[in-house]
C-alpha cells in the first residue's frame, strides 16, 4: 500500500484543529492513520464474506428458503461491491497525501473543511463543489 511520508506519534485523541496550519503534518498523519484503518476494517469485511460464502451451502431443500439465502447474498454481495469500490477511493486519498494534494477542493484549490474531511476523508471537493457538480448532474440526467 502506500507509505507513510512521515512518521509522526499524534497524541492520543488528537483531532485537526482550524487553528492549526492547513494540512500540515500532523493533520496528514490523522487522516493517514484514519483512512488506513477505515481500508482495513473494509478488507477485513470483505474477506469474511468469501470465507462465508465458500463455507455455506447454498442448496437449501425448500424453494422459499433457497430464494430467500439467494437474495441476502446477492445483497451482501452489493454492499461488498460497493466497499471493493471505496477501498479503491481511500487508496486515491492515501496517493494524495502523499503527494501532498489531499484536503484541496480538485475544482477550485480551495482548502476542504476540516468537518466534511473529518466525516468523509475520501471527499475531493468543498462542499459548495460538491453541491454544484451534483445539481449539474441532476440537470443534465433531467434533460
Amino acid at each position: 500500500m502506500t507509505e507513510a511520508i512521515r512518521s509522526i506519534d499524534l497524541p492520543t485523541g488528537y483531532m485537526p484543529s482550524p487553528d492549526e496550519d492547513f494540512m500540515n503534518d500532523m493533520h496528514l498523519e490523522y487522516f493517514r492513520q484514519k483512512l488506513e484503518v477505515w481500508r482495513e476494517e473494509l478488507l477485513r469485511d470483505s474477506a469474511e464474506t468469501l470465507q462465508n460464502l465458500q463455507q455455506d451451502d447454498l442448496r437449501e431443500p425448500d424453494v422459499a428458503d433457497r430464494a430467500s439465502s439467494e437474495t441476502d447474498w446477492s445483497v451482501e454481495l452489493r454492499t461488498r461491491d460497493r466497499q471493493r469500490k471505496l477501498v479503491s477511493k481511500i487508496d486515491s486519498a492515501l496517493r494524495r497525501i502523499n503527494e501532498g494534494e489531499f484536503g484541496y477542493c480538485e475544482k477550485t484549490g480551495e482548502p476542504i473543511s476540516l468537518r466534511r474531511l473529518d466525516a468523509r476523508p475520501i471527499a475531493t471537493m468543498t462542499i459548495e463543489s460538491q453541491e454544484a457538480h451534483e445539481r449539474s448532474e441532476r440537470i443534465h440526467r433531467d434533460e
